[in-house]
């Protein structure tokens, strides 16, 4: 700008201006500052004339530019007094911009600030600035305006040459001036007159924590500074940060800390402290700002950082870099703002100084000391993404916020002497919103100012209730920039729109250009903008703007998306996102928009509505809208499950809207466990989480592992009463951390579990612990581990913590504690009355706990603990369990701890493994044993016990008869003894406490519980050493006897087991004894075969050979297993387990052993000594043909053998042979059996047993060759029953000989030939030969997939063959050999033909070729096509048989037709013979048909049509025509039935008119039939009754009957008294039909039949019935199932059946019949009564009591339904029983647990019983308890329903053990219980008849 054309083109107005500024030169030269902040105003400032400097200032802002002298003027106009008329001058003539004036101004008005604008320019340029803690505006790298000095590149001089002194001269001097110009940025001068008293604050440190442990605190210098202890790294002095233990490697320290924490005020006042010499480690320090790096592209080397960015030296630079080269350890570089590098690393190193790079490179070279190696490193950056470039062993220090006492001292000094100090104070202490924002400390200041400002004019505490968010805060503090006059909308618009376009390009600094004039006026105006210069280089600088704060740059772009028009919803919703804080390293960027998401939800307040309202211009349905557009994002975001650091923000965005039910949603959608890992938490973090907790209405778990927090955090969690379960993690925490949490614990109401882990707790922090622990009564769970407590600590802890009424866990683990101690922590758990266990294991220490019963009640009636006590099942008497593992105890220890033991209480258990106690020590304990009354077992394992010593043991265990089972493993380091349970079994137990206790009480009370298990297994024993073991056995036989010894895995070898052999009798009856893994070679298996012999007890010898299991086991299990296994029978007259004789067979099993001759005649001697019965089990790989040989020739020797089994054993080819003949060696043999030439089995017979022998050889690949010689052998045993050759190689060839052979072959039984390989061939052998044959009565052959071909024998010739062919596809040439084989069998009776293709054609070939010499045969053809035949089709192929057509039956459904054919035929026409099927015409077709169907059915005496069509159709017609010409021609029909099939009108006239001639019909059926017009088809049909005399059964059913049709019915019936069965269900019969039917019935004298159920008959129709029914005498069956009678007509039908002595099937279900009806029934039930079923007959308790008394004891009753009926008060119990039950259905009867106990007795009463149906009843566990033990003793149960009940897990488990107990169950239906899918899974693979899918299998 030219100066001088402005002030000649308007001097006057120059001048005025000159005037008016020279009344405010310090306004005027802090705006020169602001706007040029590189220009020293040090002689314009110092001239004598005031208008003169004016006038030079003038000139200074002129030479900027129009831009900035535009801006300077908008700021005279709006902030000094400018008269109206000079106003107007000042901008017509400079302040136009293409004629446009800034915006316009709200009339609105705004709060007020103070007056003086010095004073609010004050607040920016002083310390603290507004929202200043953090990023402040000032930089490090500004030049000391005073200083002069010439400009001197750094390049390298090749003229210099000096000495060493003059080169640290020059160094020197260079330091000096560097120290002079930071003292004058950062330096603590006197304030200026018109400073604002914030400017006066002394610095208020934030509270610094270590993260890593590379460079520790030096807690000796933060004690020496007077800062607070410096234990969990807080408040130390700034000589901390740069202490190091170590000095290699590069020295980087990284700052970390959220915005607005402090970080760059950090930065400066370490540059103050340099300054001021208090950094004495340091000779330079250099500070650098990453956004001002940004702005520099060019590359840079080292010394142009160091010296073209801040400050030059004034003569050989180079020198300079030298000496600060060779003193690099004293230089300190800063670089503030790392998180906003744009710029990423370079991944290439560099070690030239000189070498270019960019400045984020230079910075990873300086990090990584390849530049500058020595020198001192420190960044800040937010929490987030950090570069790569970082190296990983930099140190890491969290900067945390404000505490209460740094806030109230902050606060204090913002306000000093002033009268609002108390007040603001008193403001502060009594909201907890306001205390939550200054835990950071720029939010701190910006609360200070809003109160200075507020205080003066509001009443005491309604100042805070103006602040409650941040955005509501900054709203605030910005509307207090405007005392005067509102803040014009258009502007913050403006201001907001350069925030955002800022923040989208990550850019936090703006040159003039950036801003438009108004707007930068404007923000100079207010202080949101500060201004700086920066140095582009040498002699180059330049000036920046920037928002005073970033966060108050992401307000103003939240509140631009928020009020702009340009922005729609769409694009707001896109900037709504939830960041990550974890601490990373990466190439990518941290983006600045970290708080955008809070203030837009902040701004969606609807406090903030009247504000957003004026910046959007008074547009309130747009603000309104993107209100609810925000609220809705969080509300979709609040669905969704995110981690830790999205939940924070959410947290503080949903706090922020102060919306209630956005709250309460995401309160409730958090879930129940919600972790925090690995990333840093601060106080408002936690205070916005517990602000959204708070409309939560459940309880949630916090769980905090690896958290940097902030040290007084936990006050944030105060009151939140949410809170069930808190748990902290982290090395970070220490006392101050402890002592924070300490003023929380008392006021969470909820909480049960406390965790504080892994920290640095001292004593001071415990006190603090354990004096607010007193006061948290409802603590569950406490859990302190990992802490570094000592030996005073942690008895302090046990004895604050373990009085807590409600405590059940105390976890002190991963502490340090001496033994002496440990024996202090087992008195005090012997002396506390709810401890249960006291674990401690190396570093693990755990106090379990129950609570008493007295005191769970006195705290359940404590008005505020009683809906936070969770309790569980109170065990009956103290348990207590030590468990001392690994603790290094000695002798003498155990000496003391035995004294302490007798004299507490009764101990549970007893765990002292991986102590040092030696033999000595386990003796002791041993011998104590029986003083110390331990009820489960004693653990000393690991305690170096020598062989010695087990003998030692043992005789000091014989003195405790408690004993159950002694474990002992050498090589395993394991002694174990168990004790006997005490009577009042724990939890796991509890399943079987009932049934155990009933056993008890059958047992002899000198008898123990059970015998006793001893292990000595893998110890090393070798035969010398059995001798003293089995002496120390031997005495302790007087306490009971040894029920299971297990020797296993030591080194006995053949001498140890031909000595134990001598020794077992003198250890008296075992029930096992465990030989395993002992180096037995078979020598000494044939010994301990002879133990079967020699040992009384000895039942089963089995031995794996070459895993060298053996196992020599009694006849009974022992009695543990009872306990933790199966049920066993309880039934009348069992016997207890381990005192009942033996009645089972003795075994030996032999596996995995290869059998030679000698070995097996050995073998075989052996066991000829022991007695029988016995069962002989051996598998090998392979036995040799003389192996084989050998064994069978030896069989005669076992007269005693009972069974003989091979397994798994490989068989020549010759064994079937070898086996066939051993029938002839050994007759005791029974049966034989061969499978796949690797199973044989031999099952023998008693000399008293009588039968014939069974020969099985399967899978044996026996061919054709082999079929002669085998039958052979056969052939000669008269007593052969049964011949299995299934699966060989016979083929046709091979079948045909066995067939030949047949006849030779005495079979009485089965002879199975199926998978041979066979066709259509073999079919036509089997029906050639079944003539020679007469003693076949059934053959059966499947050419199918599933092959089979059986052959069934009688003893005698047969009268009477049925054969059966299925899927043999024969082909029409085989027909006629097929119909002369069936011709030949003159006994055939019946043939079926199942899918063998046979068309029509096929089917009449066979009728008219098959002939037989006399009798009947039943044919029956089951085609897929026949389901689509026609009846016409069908009935022509029936003509052509060759016999007499006697029955014929069609069914559509089983697509089958059956035909009974009568041999020989009687013809009366001989020469309609021969068919003629010559076309012709219909007439004379259908005459022809009709003709010859009268000679072959002339003796058709039933005719079945089912699912046949009789439509309107040609064939429906032809068909009903010709049925109607042929019935009358059927003199002899006696059945007709027409069921489920379709019939025209037509039709039913044809059927009709011939219906009518048949009057000798004993059966008619016209049930389910589907008429075109129903009413007339129905009298159609009802005609035909006229005249049916001889009529024995009647079925009608689904045949609609209303007024006119019941009576021809009745009408028909009238002459019908032979009537025997009578049937209309569903037939729409009402009271009315039911009196005529009634009336009907009344000649019906032998009726046994009634069935009318699913009608509405009623009351009246009841009556009606009830009248006639004593005339029935025969009657046997009735069903009026769902017929709406009610009780007035049960009863009287009651009364009448009474009556009806024959009477055996009584069914009234689905009637409202209620307790009346009941009454009635059981004064009277019929004698002969087997099936009763009152389904849903609103039954009552009185009814149900009456009808099962009368029940009881009848003999007859096989079935009974009682579902549906309320049965809640339970059954009564049988006394006598139901012998015959069957069925008894009891579905959805509201039975419970308490009834279930009656019912499963009276079960025990149904010896026939086989399915209970019990499902959608009240059943839980005790129920199924109950079924459990029953279940065993109902042999002949089949199936129990119990789906829809309330059975867990633990009552399937208990279903399961009774199953277990051999019982004949198929399936137990428990579907829809409540069992999760994982454990029914699990049951189901253990039990598969346990049935969990919806649909049985």
């Amino acid at each position: 700008m030219d100066i001088a054309g402005i002030q000649m083109g308007s001097g006057n107005t120059w001048d005025w201006l000159v005037q008016l500024l020279s009344k405010n030169p310090e306004w005027l030269s802090t705006k020169v500052k602001f706007f040029l902040p590189n220009t020293d105003l040090g002689s314009s400032s110092e001239s004598p004339d005031p208008a003169q400097g004016v006038t030079l200032q003038l000139k200074l802002l002129c030479g900027r530019g129009l831009a900035t002298w535009r801006s300077f003027i908008y700021c005279v106009c709006m902030e000094l007094e400018v008269p109206l008329e000079l106003e107007v001058l000042l901008l017509s003539t400079w302040g136009h911009e293409e004629g446009t004036l800034p915006g316009e101004m709200s009339p609105e008005q705004s709060p007020g600030v103070p007056q003086n604008p010095t004073a609010r320019q004050s607040c920016l340029a002083g310390n603290p600035s507004p929202l200043g803690v953090g990023d402040l505006s000032w930089s490090g790298s500004q030049l000391h305006h005073g200083l002069k000095r010439p400009h001197h590149s750094p390049g390298p001089s090749p003229q210099w040459k000096h000495c060493r002194r003059q080169r640290r001269e020059l160094a020197q001097r260079y330091l000096e001036l560097l120290r002079t110009s930071v003292q004058e940025h950062y330096g603590s001068g006197p304030p200026s007159s018109g400073q604002h008293l914030a400017s006066l604050q002394a610095y208020i440190p934030p509270i610094l924590q270590w993260s890593r442990a590379t460079t520790p605190l030096d807690p000796q210098k933060g004690a020496n500074s007077g800062d607070p202890k410096t234990e969990d790294g807080t408040d130390v002095s700034i000589q901390d940060l740069f202490s190091s233990r170590s000095h290699k490697g590069p020295r980087v320290t990284v700052l970390l800390g959220k915005a607005g924490m402090g970080k760059t005020t950090l930065a400066h006042r370490l540059c103050q402290k340099w300054a001021e010499g208090q950094l004495h480690r340091f000779q330079a320090l250099f500070l650098f700002e990453f956004r001002k790096l940004n702005l520099i592209t060019r590359l840079l080397t080292l010394p142009q950082l160091l010296f073209d960015l801040s400050l030059n030296p004034e003569a050989e630079p180079e020198a300079v870099f030298q000496y600060l080269q060779e003193n690099a350890s004293r230089v300190l570089l800063i670089f503030d703002g790392l998180d906003e590098a744009l710029y990423p690393c370079s991944g290439r190193e560099t070690v030239d100084p000189h070498s270019p790079r960019p400045a984020l490179a230079l910075f990873s070279d300086l990090c990584r000391g390849t530049l500058l190696p020595g020198c001192w490193v420190m960044a800040t950056s937010r929490p987030g993404k950090l570069p790569t470039c970082l190296p990983t062993e930099a140190a890491m220090v969290h900067m945390w916020g404000f505490d209460g006492p740094r806030v109230e001292e902050y606060v204090s000094h913002f306000f000093g002497e002033q009268p609002s100090r108390e007040a603001a104070l008193a403001e502060l202490r009594a909201n907890r919103q306001l205390q939550n924002m200054c835990a950071v400390p720029a939010l701190c200041l910006a609360v200070c100012l809003c109160l200075y400002h507020l205080l003066p004019g509001s009443a005491p505490d309604q100042c805070a209730a103006l602040l409650p968010t941040v955005t509501q805060l900054y709203m605030c503090m910005v509307l207090a920039r405007s005392p005067r006059r509102p803040l014009p909308a258009t502007t913050l618009l403006g201001l907001g729109e350069v925030a955002l376009r800022g923040l989208e390009a990550r850019k936090t600094i703006f040159y003039v250009g950036d801003i438009a004039p108004p707007l930068l006026a404007f923000g100079a105006a207010h202080h949101l903008l500060t201004s700086f210069r920066i140095r582009m280089g040498p002699g180059h600088w330049d000036t920046g703007y920037a928002f005073t704060h970033l966060s108050l740059q992401e307000f103003f772009a939240a509140l631009y998306l928020m009020a702009s028009p340009k922005v729609d919803e769409d694009t707001l919703a896109r900037h709504i996102t939830l960041n990550s804080r974890w601490v990373l390293r990466t190439k990518a960027s941290l983006g600045l928009s970290d708080h955008l998401p809070t203030f837009l939800a902040g701004l969606a307040s609807h406090a903030c509505r009247p504000f957003l309202s004026h910046v959007a211009q008074n547009d309130e349905a747009r603000v309104g809208a993107k209100q609810t557009a925000v609220v809705q994002v969080l509300r979709k975001m609040a669905a969704h499950r995110f981690t830790g650091p999205k939940v924070v923000e959410l947290c503080h965005c949903v706090a922020e809207t102060q919306v209630p039910e956005l709250a309460q949603l995401t309160a409730q959608r958090l879930p129940y466990q919600l972790p925090f890992h690995n990333f840093p938490l601060t106080y408002t973090d936690l205070a916005a989480l517990a602000s959204v907790l708070e409309h939560r209405a459940g309880p949630i778990h916090l769980d905090f592992e690896g958290c940097p927090l902030e040290p007084h955090c936990p006050e944030a969690l105060a009151g939140c009463g949410q809170i069930e379960n808190l748990s902290f993690k982290s090395r970070k925490c220490g006392d101050a951390f402890a002592e924070a949490l300490s003023r929380s614990l008392p006021t969470l109401g909820n909480l049960q579990k406390l965790g504080l882990t892994g920290s640095k707790i001292t004593a001071r922090g415990i006190s603090h612990l354990v004096q607010a622990l007193s006061f948290c009564p409802q603590l569950e769970e406490i859990s302190l581990h990992d802490n570094q407590l000592k030996d005073q600590e942690v008895l302090g802890l046990v004895e604050g913590l373990l009085c807590l009424a409600l405590l059940r866990k105390l976890d002190l683990s991963r502490n340090s504690i001496s033994v002496s101690t440990l024996l202090c922590l087992v008195k005090a758990a012997l002396t506390c009355p709810t401890v249960r266990t006291l674990q401690v294991r190396e570093t693990d220490l755990i106090f379990l706990l129950a609570p008493s019963v007295e005191t769970a009640t006195e705290l359940q009636r404590a008005p505020d603990l009683q809906e936070n006590v969770n309790w569980k099942k109170e065990t009956r008497t103290r348990g207590l369990a030590l468990r001392l593992q690994k603790c290094q105890l000695k002798v003498h220890h155990a000496e003391m701890l035995i004294a302490l033991l007798q004299e507490g209480p009764p101990l549970e258990e007893l765990d002292l493994s991986g102590n040092q106690l030696e033999d000595e020590g386990c003796r002791l304990l041993a011998e104590a044993a029986p003083q110390l009354h331990i009820a489960r077992k004693l653990d000393l394992s690991d305690n170096e016990l020598s062989v010695a010593g087990v003998s030692h043991v043992l005789r000091a265990l014989s003195t405790c008869s408690t004993l159950t089972e002694l474990h002992i493993s050498l090589l395993c380091k394991t002694v174990l003894l168990t004790f006997a349970h005490e009577p009042e079994e724990q939890e796991g137990a509890q399943e079987r406490a009932t049934f155990l206790d009933n056993l008890r009480s059958q047992m002899p009370a000198e008898l123990p519980m059970g015998p006793r298990r001893i292990r000595l297994a893998h110890s090393g024993f070798q035969a010398k050493h059995l001798e003293p073991l089995c002496r120390a056995l031997g005495e302790s036989r007087c306490l009971g006897p040894l029920g299971h010894l297990d020797l296993s895995g030591n080194a006995l070898g053949d001498e140890g087991a031909a000595l134990l052999a001598q020794l077992l009798p003198g250890l008296g009856p075992l029930q096992s004894l465990d030989f395993s893994e002992n180096g037995f070679s078979l020598d000494a298996v044939f010994s301990l075969v002879r133990c079967l012999s020699t040992v009384q007890w000895a039942a089963h010898l089995d031995i794996s050979f070459r895993s060298q299991r053996i196992l020599l086991r009694g006849d009974e299990p022992g009695r543990e297993v009872l306990a933790a296994g199966p049920l066993p029978d309880c039934s009348a007259g069992a016997q207890l387990p381990g005192f009942r004789p033996r009645h089972g067979p003795r075994s030996f099993r032999l596996s995995e052993c290869q059998l030679e001759p000698p070995s097996i005649t050995c073998l075989i001697a052996a066991l000829q000594e022991c007695p029988g019965p016995l069962e002989v089990q051996l598998s090998c790989e392979a036995l040799s043909e003389q192996g084989l040989e050998t064994l069978l020739c030896c069989l005669p020797r076992l007269p005693q053998l009972r069974l003989l089994q091979l397994s798994e054993t490989g068989l020549t080819p010759r064994s079937p042979f070898l086996l066939a003949e051993v029938f002839s060696k050994c007759p005791q043999v029974q049966k034989v059996e061969l499978r796949s030439l690797r199973h044989a089995t031999l099952l023998f017979k008693s000399s008293e047993e009588q039968g014939g022998v069974c020969c099985r050889f399967a899978g044996c690949g026996l061919t054709q060759e082999h079929v002669e010689p085998l039958c052979s052998v056969l052939g000669k045993r008269e007593d052969l029953c049964q011949l299995d050759l299934s699966a060989n190689l016979l083929g046709d060839d091979g079948l045909r000989r066995l067939l030949e052979c047949l006849p030779r072959m005495p079979i009485s039984g089965s002879l199975d030939l199926s998978h041979n390989s066979i066709s259509q061939e073999s079919v036509l052998s089997l029906l050639e030969m079944l003539p020679s044959c007469p003693r076949v009565r059934e053959a059966s052959v499947s050419l199918g997939s599933e092959q089979s071909f059986w052959i069934h024998f009688s003893k005698q010739e047969e009268a009477g063959k049925m054969l059966r062919l299925s899927e043999c596809s024969l082909l029409p040439e085989q027909l006629p050999r097929l119909a002369s084989g069936l011709s030949q069998v003159l006994q055939l009776v019946e043939l079926t033909l199942s899918r063998c293709c046979l068309g029509l054609k096929q089917l009449s070939v066979v009728l008219h070729l098959l002939r037989h010499p006399a009798g009947v045969l039943s044919l029956r053809v089951e085609e897929p096509w026949l389901g689509r035949a026609r009846v016409l089709a069908l009935l022509e192929v029936c003509a052509q048989a060759s016999g007499n057509v006697t029955a014929v039956s069609i069914s559509g459904t089983q697509q089958q037709l059956c035909v009974q054919l009568e041999f020989p035929r009687r013809e009366k026409h001989a020469e309609a013979a021969a068919p003629r099927l010559a076309p012709c015409d219909l007439g004379t077709h259908h005459s022809l048909l009709v003709q010859q169907l009268t000679e072959t059915c002339a003796r058709l005496q039933r005719l079945s049509l089912s699912q046949v069509n009789l439509s309107d159709d040609d064939d429906g017609d032809a068909s009903s025509l010709l049925l109607r010409d042929l019935l009358p021609a059927l003199s002899e029909l006696k059945s007709f039935r027409l069921t489920s099939s379709c019939v025209s009108t037509k039709g039913l006239s044809h059927l009709t008119s011939g219906l009518g001639h048949c009057h000798h019909l004993e059966e008619l059926d016209l049930s389910n039939n589907q008429f075109s017009e129903i009413e007339t088809g129905t009298l159609a049909l009802l005609a035909a009754l006229e005249g049916k005399r001889r009529l024995q059964r009647l079925s009608l059913t689904h045949l609609p009957l209303g007024g006119s049709t019941v009576a021809v019915l009745t009408r028909g019936l009238s002459h019908v008294a032979l009537l025997q069965s009578f049937r209309l269900s569903w037939n729409h019969i009402d009271d009315v039909g039911c009196c005529h039917i009634s009336e009907a019935l009344r000649a019906a004298t032998r009726l046994e039949e009634l069935i009318l159920d699913h009608n509405q008959i009623g009351d009246t129709g009841a009556w009606h019935l009830a009248a006639i029914l004593p005339g029935l005498p025969e009657l046997r069956k009735i069903d009026l199932s769902a017929n709406g009678i009610g009780p007035a007509g049960g009863v009287q039908l009651a009364a009448s059946l009474a009556l009806c002595r024959h009477l055996e099937e009584l069914m009234l279900g689905s009637n409202a019949l209620g307790d009346p009806t009941a009454l009635q029934l059981a004064r009277g039930l019929p004698p002969h009564l087997r099936v009763l079923h009152l389904r849903s007959s609103r039954l009552g308790p009185e009814g149900v009591l009456s009808l099962v008394r009368a029940l009881d004891g009848c003999p007859h009753v096989e079935e009974i339904s009682l579902a549906e009926n309320s049965l809640a008060q339970g059954l009564p119990r049988l006394c006598t029983g139901l012998p015959q039950l069957r069925q008894m259905d009891l579905v959805s009867c509201e039975i419970d647990n308490q009834a279930a106990k009656h019912l499963a007795a009276s079960f025990l009463l149904c010896p026939a019983l086989e399915e209970i149906l019990l499902s959608w009843n009240l059943l839980g566990d005790e129920a199924a308890a109950e079924l459990a033990q029953v279940l065993p003793q109902m042999r002949q149960l089949k199936r129990v329903d119990l789906e829809k009940n309330r059975i867990t897990a633990r009552g399937a488990r208990l279903l399961a053990e009774g199953l277990a107990q051999g019982s004949g169950i198929q399936v137990i239906r428990l579907w829809n219980n409540p069992i999760p899918a994982d454990a029914a899974q699990h049951l189901q693979s253990q039990e598969p008849r346990l049935d969990f899918a919806f649909f049985g299998s």
